[in-house]
This record gives structure tokens, sequence and C-alpha cells, in this order.
């Protein structure tokens, strides 16, 4: 259950991170007449017709910066976990009961276990 939700929360995160200019226009369309009004840059000019669009840019602009800024360090974090993983001794030699094959041959009637062994499929003649 709690690797579920620590899986939907990557998820989520991964996933605002890369819509993070469709978080911004949103909010750009919702508030345009007060970014007009009080926040954009150019509102002593009217005859540039701006209504905000210079604060939207500077705003897509500062996400973008922080989306590329995010990107490189999860590169650094991915090449300091290889580097990691690449230090710690492996030991893959595992010991169950899975790894032995019982397999019956035709003529006997007994198992025979096999470890390691490929499997095929009975013969019949």
């Amino acid at each position: 259950m709690l690797t579920r939700a620590i899986a939907i929360l990557l998820l989520f995160s991964s996933v605002s991170v890369n819509l993070s200019g469709i978080f911004v226009f949103a909010g750009f369309e919702m508030n345009q007449s007060y970014i007009a009004k009080v926040l954009c840059i150019n509102k002593n000019k009217p005859e540039l017709h701006c209504n905000g669009k210079c604060y939207l840019m500077n705003k897509l602009k500062q996400a973008q910066d922080k989306e590329q800024k995010q990107e490189h360090q999860f590169q650094k974090i991915q090449l300091q976990m290889q580097e990691a993983l690449a230090v710690l001794p492996f030991n893959f030699r595992q010991y169950s009961i899975a790894a032995i094959n019982f397999s019956i041959p035709l003529n006997t009637g007994m198992p025979v276990a096999r470890v390691n062994a490929i499997f095929h499929p009975p013969r019949f003649s």
C-alpha cells in the first residue's frame, strides 16, 4: 500500500513538473485583468496592447528555466546513483527450491532434479 502511494506521488510530481507551463497559463487566464492592471511591465504604455502578456512570458520563461534546472539535478542524481551501484558488490547467486526443475522422464516415471536445466517440452513418440 505504501509503495503504491509513493508511486502515485512520484507520478503526480513528474507530471506536474512537465505541465508547469499549463499551470502558469491557466493562472494567467484566470487573473488576466489583475495582471494587466497591477503586475504588467508595460501598464504605462497602453498603445502596446500588452494586457499582461509580458508578465506571462516572464513567468513561462521562469517555469522553463526551473524545469531545466530540475532536469539537470535529476540527471546528476541519476549519475550519482549509477556510480554508487557500480561500487557495490553484488552476489546474484541464490539458492532456492524454485531453481530446481523436477521433470518426469517417460520411461521411469520417477522425478529427476535438474538444477539450472533448460526446459524442453516432453517428446511423444
